[in-house]
């Protein structure tokens, strides 16, 4: 099978051409787990495969790195536009992907031939429990600075969905924080149906914040694009930030805007291709 590895901020996936790699679907789970082993596959956060759509341009199926299937990725579809672009499976600088029923609206930056970065349209975030999915205090509607207990000890949270859900937790200290200690207890909390991916946040200023992620099904990662969506998001809901913000992660930053009049977030940064090959499966 054919693959391209990319990353997006260090958020890194295996990219499959899903026309040309025919492979049958019960069999996608256990290939993934394989190739994303970084011992003894290739390695990576997970595996994407980039499909026809009658929907959109082109579609997005994308897997953890545990086989568990994905709503969302935004590293990912940055990464997506840049493969279809550079390898001339379409022509066009603005072009539409569907992932899990979600249509993201994406315009690319070319350089020299090749897509550099990639402005996505993550539309509106969803702040309802119920739709998130996570479990409220009180039956409140919105999940905004509410406590939860983590082995023994309380923490405010906001949640956001951004397509997957997200839980954004605000501390001091994020560079100290044993996210391999606190991050399955999140991930795996009963107020969360579907689990959840969890965001740790120092605010160092109006418009720059500091960033770590426990990707559920995954661990930490070095980005999560739709995790710094719903990081900007809860800044703003808890009056933390102006609506333009620097999300600094620990592969790089990304450049997230909330549009108040629209209600649309949009995410701009890099894709990067890393290296080309073949594996047996």
């Amino acid at each position: 099978m054919k693959f391209t590895k990319m990353h997006g901020c260090g958020n890194d996936y295996i990219y499959v051409d899903g026309k040309q790699e025919q492979i049958l679907q019960e069999q996608k789970p256990e290939i993934v787990r394989r190739l994303s082993d970084r011992h003894f596959g290739i390695g990576g956060d997970g595996v994407i495969f980039i499909n026809p759509s009658q929907e959109a341009d082109f579609e997005m199926e994308m897997y953890n790195m545990d086989g568990s299937r994905a709503e969302m990725c935004g590293n990912g579809i940055r990464c997506v536009a840049k493969f279809v672009y550079d390898k001339g499976l379409t022509d066009k600088t603005s072009i539409s992907i569907i992932s899990c029923g979600q249509i993201k609206y994406l315009d690319l930056t070319v350089e020299e031939g090749k897509v550099s970065t990639v402005k996505v349209n993550m539309g509106a975030p969803v702040l309802q429990a119920a739709d998130i999915p996570v479990t409220s205090e009180n039956d409140d509607e919105e999940v905004i600075s509410q406590d939860i207990e983590v082995l023994g000890k309380n923490y405010k949270m906001t949640c956001v969905s951004m397509g997957n859900p997200h839980a954004v937790v605000f501390m001091e200290d994020v560079a100290g924080l044993k996210i391999e200690e606190i991050g399955p207890f999140f991930e795996n909390h009963t107020r969360f149906p579907n689990r959840t991916n969890t965001e740790f946040v120092r605010v160092i200023d109006k418009n720059t914040v500091e960033m770590r992620v426990w990707e559920r099904g995954t661990g930490e990662t070095l980005a999560c694009g739709t995790g710094a969506c719903a990081t900007v998001v809860s800044c703003i809901l808890n009056g933390l930030t102006n609506d333009t913000v620097t999300v600094k992660l620990l592969g790089g930053s990304l450049q997230i805007q909330w549009d108040r009049q629209t209600g649309l977030v949009y995410m701009t940064g890099p894709a990067t291709t890393v290296f080309e090959g073949e594996v047996e499966i």
